[in-house]
């Protein structure tokens, strides 16, 4: 947890030690630690340099903790005018980058990328740069990361990130897809849902794309950074495209699950029976995500479609959004 300040793992378990106590000496926090008392005396001089802990006026041997509030909010500070050194250089690059980008030939419009290790890791990378907004195109197949296993899409929604994402149908048969979807909906992100998407797509603040491919007959991996061009911008053209046409998909909240619909709403599990139909799901596939049987989805449908007098799914499609109880809808 410290590390962040700079410290070493066994710096920071010697000071958590020391905070606990008067004072330690070496062989009293080696078997503290369970560590010999050679290492246990590095951690404490390492300690001592850095400011977080002092020789006790008992024995030159001892070391006492300095206080918390003191010495790691120094070390915060310190961090804190680092990282602001950093972020100045940063944008003194960036601003000698941009001269550069428009200097850039039609060959230097695009740059490859070889590999799903690379693939992988440019891909977290411009997802841990985006300040605003991050458009996505989520194909059934797994190319390089898992939507479900996007730990840089959690940590820049944390940040305030705007992501609107277009999930290919035939990805939520994936199992593990179907909960994942659900938790990016409740952090707030904007999913739609189409039969097909042409291709992978990954675009940042609308400034750059990476385009991930799958080639030849062992599905090798690769991948396409797209910089400022008319190239990037037939891309957003795509995405907002397919955007503006695609389903989006809305979960209600959590809830406790009744046995019947009621003049405020659906039960929990009738809504997402119904959001996951809305949205091109087969019977089958919706059964599979919320851990159901065929014939209990059906069941369920055909009690909606009764009260609502429905003789087809398209009518209760209809009802459903008038009644307020679609959780999807058609909203452009």
């Amino acid at each position: 947890m410290l590390d962040v300040l700079g410290l070493a793992d066994t710096e920071e378990l010697a000071y958590r030690a020391l905070v606990e106590v008067p004072s330690y000496d070496a062989a009293e926090l080696a078997e503290r630690l369970g560590c010999l008392p050679v290492e246990a005396a590095r951690s404490l001089a390492a300690l001592e340099s850095g400011g977080l802990a002092a020789r006790s006026s008992s024995g030159t041997d001892r070391y006492v903790a300095s206080p918390p509030s003191v010495a790691l909010a120094a070390l915060a500070v310190q961090r804190e005018e680092e990282l602001r050194r950093a972020q100045r250089e940063i944008e003194s690059l960036a601003e000698i980058y941009r001269g550069t980008d428009t200097e850039r030939s039609v060959g230097d419009v695009v740059d490859v990328v070889r590999g799903a290790k690379a693939v992988g890791q440019r891909f977290t990378q411009l997802q841990m740069s985006a300040r605003e907004e991050v458009l996505g195109f989520v194909k059934a197949e797994i190319a390089a990361v898992a939507a479900e296993e996007n730990t840089a899409e959690d940590a820049a929604v944390n940040r305030g990130v705007r992501y609107r994402v277009v999930i290919e149908r035939n990805s939520f048969d994936r199992p593990g897809f179907f909960p994942a979807a659900a938790d990016s909906l409740r952090a707030g992100e904007e999913v739609r849902v189409v039969p097909e998407l042409p291709i992978r797509l990954l675009i940042v603040d609308r400034r750059i794309a990476l385009v991930p491919l799958l080639s030849g007959a062992h599905r090798d991996i690769g991948a396409l950074i797209v910089h400022s061009s008319g190239m990037l911008d037939g891309l957003l053209a795509l995405f907002d495209r397919v955007w503006r046409e695609a389903i989006p998909l809305v979960f209600g909240s959590e809830g406790v699950i009744e046995e019947s619909p009621t003049a405020d709403g659906l039960p929990e599990i009738d809504a997402r029976i119904l959001g996951l139909l809305l949205a091109g799901l087969t019977d089958q596939a919706a059964a599979n995500q919320l851990g159901l049987s065929m014939r209990t989805v059906q069941r369920r449908v055909r009690a909606l479609m009764d009260l609502v007098s429905a003789d087809t799914r398209l009518q209760l499609g209809y009802h459903a959004a008038r009644r307020g109880w679609a959780l999807i809808h058609c909203a452009r």
